[in-house]
């Protein structure tokens, strides 16, 4: 594949790029890139969200060029502060190493491994003295750094921004000079991050890294960051039937919008939702397994669903907040309505099953024991825990 042809193919989904010409310059040097992608172990599974930039990584892979996996063990232990309205715990040295081992394994259902460095920045952050640590430090002022949002918005809100979480962006930026990246991937929360690393291998007389930054990716409910503390995630190592039944929950719309962040195409609008939505599933289930897999996931789905039989059916959870809880307040919990009144109407015209039976007084609390199956509308299914 030529470069332009090469460069049209990688910055198909790209949120923010610095800069097109320069990435096509590197390209038609026709030699392997450095590919950069840091990620902090900062907990043992990865979820579809983790996997947007390993996917545009794999993709950088399958044209010649070479991943580096950096393992921030040292980063880890102070945490990147970045979509954060808080300081973030440190973590022991024995829970990161754990967690880096799991994160690894799981980052090979997308990376090709005979392709990809693995590299742990504590190679070279542990051995440095309090000196060179201070010498790094003087490379960014602090007024260039309280640019970022993030700590702009917890300054503004009264909230503390702690020394150590200022160093962060300079510390992730170095691993670049250390890898000689020619390339480095992030989120869109990254950005500030990684243009950081641009800034330092200038200092050191290397070629910036172009910068690349992809989508954030909704969760399930449609609303929040996919994470695995708020539930509302899909595990790239759970079961078939799981990760079906979770794709197969998600709304029309948010299906919409995860079609190009995770397929890489955008959705056919002549095709049938219900029908779009099983190739999704049906997709995801097959790249992170195999394809008789999502043939059987896709068909135990479809004999369960059509058959009613939902508490055979892999849904996803939602752990109550209060019980009794206040149905009205279930159901914008859950996402599935927008305000009190939505709720209420949704109830009065008969569009709210628990286990198959209608709830129609808008005023009822529900007392939940555990299992119990709330639909809301023709599309949103849960399973209810205390």
């Amino acid at each position: 594949m030529d470069s332009q042809a090469q460069l049209d193919l990688l910055t198909q989904g790209v949120e923010t790029l610095h800069s097109k010409p320069e990435l096509l310059k590197k390209l038609e040097e026709k030699r392997p890139l450095r590919i950069k992608f840091g990620v902090d172990p900062t907990s043992p599974d990865i979820h579809l969200g983790h996997t947007v930039p390993l996917l545009k990584l794999r993709q950088f892979q399958d044209l010649g060029h070479t991943a580096v996996l950096i393992i921030g063990d040292f980063t880890a232990r102070i945490g990147d502060p970045t979509g954060k309205n808080s300081t973030r715990p440190m973590l022991s040295a024995e829970a990161i190493r754990e967690n880096a081992k799991t994160y690894e394994d799981q980052a090979f259902h997308v990376l090709d491994r005979s392709k990809t460095e693995v590299v742990w920045n504590g190679t070279w952050f542990d051995s440095m003295t309090l000196m060179d640590t201070m010498r790094l430090l003087a490379r960014k002022t602090v007024a260039q750094t309280l640019q970022r949002r993030d700590f702009k918005e917890r300054m503004a809100a009264g909230q503390d921004v702690m020394m150590h979480e200022l160093q962060y962006p300079i510390l992730q930026g170095w691993d670049s000079v250390m890898v000689r990246a020619d390339v480095e991937l992030g989120g869109s929360d990254q950005l500030f991050n990684l243009l950081t690393g641009r800034d330092l291998q200038q200092q050191e007389k290397q070629a910036p890294q172009v910068v690349m930054t992809l989508p954030i990716l909704e969760g399930t409910d449609g609303v929040e960051k996919m994470s695995k503390s708020l539930g509302n995630y899909i595990g790239v190592t759970e079961e078939p039937g799981l990760m079906f039944g979770k794709a197969m929950s998600v709304s029309d719309e948010l299906m919409a919008r995860w079609y190009p962040v995770l397929l890489g195409r955008a959705l056919d609008g002549s095709a049938h939702p219900m029908e779009a939505k099983k190739q999704l599933a049906g997709e995801l289930v097959e790249r992170f397994h195999n394809k008789e897999a999502a043939v059987a996931a896709r068909a135990e789905f479809e004999s369960k669903f059509s058959k009613k039989d939902l508490s055979q059916v892999e849904l996803p959870e939602h752990q109550v907040s209060e019980n009794p809880i206040w149905i009205v307040k279930l159901l914008q919990d859950i996402q599935a309505c927008a305000s009190g009144g939505d709720a209420r109407r949704l109830i009065q015209q008969g569009g709210v099953k628990l286990n198959e039976q209608k709830i129609t007084d808008v005023s009822v609390k529900l007392n939940i024991q555990g299992g119990e199956i709330l639909q809301a509308g023709k599309k949103t299914f849960v399973k209810l825990r205390p």
